[in-house]
């Protein structure tokens, strides 16, 4: 099953680079282009100037931000601003953050893991990926030959390594230790004891992968390794780019959070936002609540214990446009199966995500295809504030409100080899790029 090894990583100089929080980011599909000139004034060395460079007017095949992060990555490896380590390590890392007020800690562990084709069952996607997307990481990994971040995946740790390996940096100081942006604390221990790395390898061999968050970025490692072989490089089994660098965390994990991901809607016209209640009728119970736009903060609060009390009941809150009151929409028993028949898994069906996407967005609001998948039609965010503010401000026409999908529910997806609407996830924290990179070049031991 799951191969996972460890890596000679490469990571920042401590004693150049005083502190890490200066030089390292979010991961770039959430880093917005205010976001990137913050980071890139931030520091010179910043991970961003490799991951998410900035574009130019003066661009060419020769220039550009992908050719550009291969010359900063080779630079900074010259001038000492990054390390390769010597010796194959893990890294352990852990994240404290807190989720409406309550103190949270996530654990994670860096390693690079044998690419495998999802058909094989090994490494399982839950979620469909953009095209677009998946040409521009491609560029960059075909520039700069390496992994500047990791590919958030989840597992099943029924013999718990991940508290053994816990346990056994307990007495270890942290190669970092610091506070980012968002005030979340991140601390990360290099493993290189060689009976330590034997275990946690051979703890995997009898594993599959859910992938949780870098769903691009693992269908761009597969078509890198593709490249490759189309233009006569000899791909073996222990070449870097038959790997990739994960973050991999246990599904059993206290502080694996995902949270909701609502839709924040624009181009529905006002007949269709005035009839959407009556048409929604014959497949919802509804209930509805004023609504106070100069009181947001009991509006939240009200939604937000009306939506916790329902998780697992496949109800949606809605918003529109010019409405004094929101609603929510409790799907009647059975009304998947009677609107779908066997078109839809039983498993999908389930899925507050699929009732919203086929059921209110395509059946009710008869949005096509190519609409699901415009990001200037559906915008996505996981703050019920930044998604009621939407409405109350014009900017969008509908916000639908969903409880976020279980860890549970993604595996079961996965395994049955079925996949989810997009952005039917939102793992909180992402982890964040710049612990550690690698290599791709042969012999890097990457």
């Amino acid at each position: 099953m799951a191969e996972v090894q460890p890596l000679q990583g490469i990571l920042y100089n401590i004693d150049t680079i005083k502190n890490i929080s200066d030089v390292v980011t979010p991961p770039y599909d959430v880093i917005s282009e205010k976001e990137r000139d913050v980071f890139y004034k931030r520091h010179p060395n910043s991970i961003i100037r490799l991951d998410k460079g900035k574009p130019a007017d003066t661009d060419t095949d020769a220039d550009n931000p992908h050719t550009r992060a291969a010359a900063y990555f080779q630079t900074w490896l010259r001038d000492h601003v990054l390390i390769q380590d010597e010796e194959p390590a893990f890294y352990l890392t852990s994240l404290e953050f807190d989720v409406d007020g309550q103190a949270m800690a996530r654990y994670g562990l860096i390693g690079r893991v044998n690419i495998e084709p999802f058909e094989k069952g090994i490494v399982l996607p839950h979620e469909k990926t953009f095209s677009k997307v998946k040409t521009e990481r491609l560029a960059l990994i075909k520039a700069s030959h390496a992994n500047f971040s990791q590919i958030f995946s989840i597992f099943s740790d029924e013999s718990d390594i991940i508290g053994w390996l816990k346990n056994s940096v307990a007495t270890m100081p942290p190669v970092y230790d610091f506070i980012d942006d968002t005030g979340h604390r991140h601390q990360l221990w290099r493993i290189t004891d060689p009976t330590i790395l034997r275990k946690v390898t051979g703890s995997f061999k009898e594993k599959k992968l859910f992938i949780a968050d870098g769903h691009h970025r693992y269908e761009t490692a597969l078509n890198y390794k593709k490249w490759l072989i189309e233009t006569g490089v000899d791909v073996s089994a222990d070449h870097p780019a038959s790997y990739t660098m994960m973050y991999l965390s246990a599904i059993q994990d206290p502080g694996l959070v995902i949270l909701p991901t609502h839709r924040l809607v624009t181009r529905v016209p006002e007949n269709s936002r005035a009839d959407f209640l009556k048409a929604a009728a014959i497949y919802f119970d509804m209930e509805h609540f004023a609504f106070d736009s100069s009181d947001l903060t009991q509006t939240q609060k009200q939604f937000r214990q009306a939506m916790a009390a329902t998780a697992g009941q496949n109800k949606i809150g809605v918003f529109m446009k010019d409405r004094p009151s929101y609603t929510i929409l409790s799907l009647r028993p059975d009304m998947m199966n009677r609107t779908f028949g066997d078109e839809i898994d039983p498993l999908l069906k389930e899925l507050d995500v699929t009732v919203l996407t086929r059921l209110i967005l395509g059946t009710i609001l008869e949005f096509t295809d190519a609409m699901l998948d415009d990001e200037t039609v559906i915008n996505f965010t996981s703050s019920d504030v930044k998604a009621i503010t939407a409405i109350t401000t014009g900017t969008h026409d509908m916000a639908f409100m969903l409880n976020p999908t279980t860890n549970r529910q993604v595996q079961g997806i996965a395994e049955k080899g079925l996949i989810m609407p997009r952005k039917s996830t939102y793992y909180f924290p992402k982890a964040i790029s710049g612990l550690v990179m690698r290599s791709l070049h042969p012999g890097s031991n990457g």
